[in-house]
């Protein structure tokens, strides 16, 4: 417990000598110590996991993941305990928020950073429903691009093809038509264009022939199309349109899988608002409160610094500096004496008050 003790007091920034003579203030920079340290390890994770995703699929992700964890946590913490450390409690309370403004602001941007890694993990699953869904509007939208493309670009073929078509589906209407009145007048069928007897007679005769001869009129037709579709399929599978298809499930799991930072990162702030535009509003809090509380973790050894009443421990502090000051000015005018040649016993005794004075203190 002692060696845990000290490290958290090293966390904090403090000065571990001087605290050691203050019990009543070894809790205090515990907590202060805990709340960098585990900053620390909040942005560790974050940077790692964020620089995975950089590097998935690269068989030095992990590596890679670890190295930059590592790197980021400490200069977090590093960042953390300096912030912490500068804040002067011996200062006025004004002059105390004026200190942690600025640092306050930096806490926030720190805190923006290391959650936005970590929110995507927490909101993993839906994340990658929305993608697949992006995905999958994507491939759509690019066919229908690529099909609008070709159909401008071979628009005088198309429009043949499309004519072809249509006369060969009237053509065929008709001699079907034809031939069902065929049969009618052949097997007596009485209709206002059949005579109703039976028997293959003259008129059955002639219109069996135009038939035949529009038959083979059909099939020269029908040919005429199967050729302008095989152009029209070489010229599609040539400009890419035939092996552009949309994706199917096991491809859409496998592109949500390899999606990168910036995808997911999109995916995430696509989750506050529905299909139609309209904000979904359970959504939006549930990832703005979790953004808001790696915030406020970021800035509570902040707050908890400047929340704390100045201790024995501040105290110590402030008369060890005072010292310190003290020994470097008379050490100055020692040697700007001796330099001098003089010995001036008003700089001696100003200098004595002085230490009695903080003595005294």
């Amino acid at each position: 417990m002692n060696a845990i003790s000290r490290f958290f007091w090293f966390c904090s920034g403090a000065h571990l000598s001087t605290l050691e003579k203050h019990p009543t203030e070894h809790n205090k920079y515990i907590g202060i110590g805990a709340t960098i340290f585990f900053t620390g390890l909040f942005a560790a994770l974050s940077g790692g996991y964020a620089m995975y995703f950089v590097f998935k699929g690269d068989s030095g992700a992990v590596f890679f993941a670890l190295f930059f964890g590592l790197i980021w946590g400490l200069a977090i913490f590093n960042m953390d305990r300096y912030i912490v450390s500068s804040i002067n409690k011996n200062a006025s309370t004004n002059k105390q928020i004026l200190q942690a403004t600025p640092r306050i602001l930096l806490a926030i941007m720190i805190g923006v950073v290391i959650s936005r890694p970590l929110e995507l993990k927490i909101f993993d699953k839906e994340i990658k429903e929305r993608l697949k869904v992006s995905y999958l509007n994507n491939q759509r939208s690019k066919i229908d691009t690529l099909n609008a493309a070709f159909e401008n670009k071979y628009r005088i073929e198309m429009g043949k093809l499309n004519e072809s078509k249509a006369q060969k589906d009237t053509m065929a209407s008709a001699i079907k038509a034809d031939r069902q009145k065929l049969n009618f007048e052949i097997f007596g069928n009485k209709t206002e264009e059949t005579s109703g007897i039976m028997g293959y007679g003259p008129y059955a005769k002639r219109k069996e022939a135009e038939l035949k001869q529009r038959e083979q009129e059909l099939d020269t037709l029908t040919a005429s199309v199967r050729s302008q579709e095989a152009f029209v399929a070489g010229r599609k599978e040539f400009d890419g349109l035939m092996t552009e298809k949309l994706y199917t499930g096991k491809q859409l799991d496998s592109l949500t899988s390899l999606a990168g930072f910036a995808d997911r990162n999109w995916a995430l702030g696509q989750l506050s608002f529905n299909r139609d535009g309209t904000r979904d509003t359970s959504t939006y809090l549930a990832v703005t409160f979790i953004g808001l509380l790696f915030i406020f973790f970021e800035c509570l050894p902040v707050f908890v610094k400047l929340m704390s009443s100045r201790g024995p421990y501040d105290r110590s502090v402030e008369n060890t500096e005072e010292t310190q000051v003290y020994e470097s000015d008379k050490d100055k005018d020692y040697e700007t004496a001796v330099i001098d040649g003089v010995h001036d016993t008003r700089v001696h005794t100003e200098i004595e008050k002085r230490k009695h004075k903080l003595y005294e203190q």
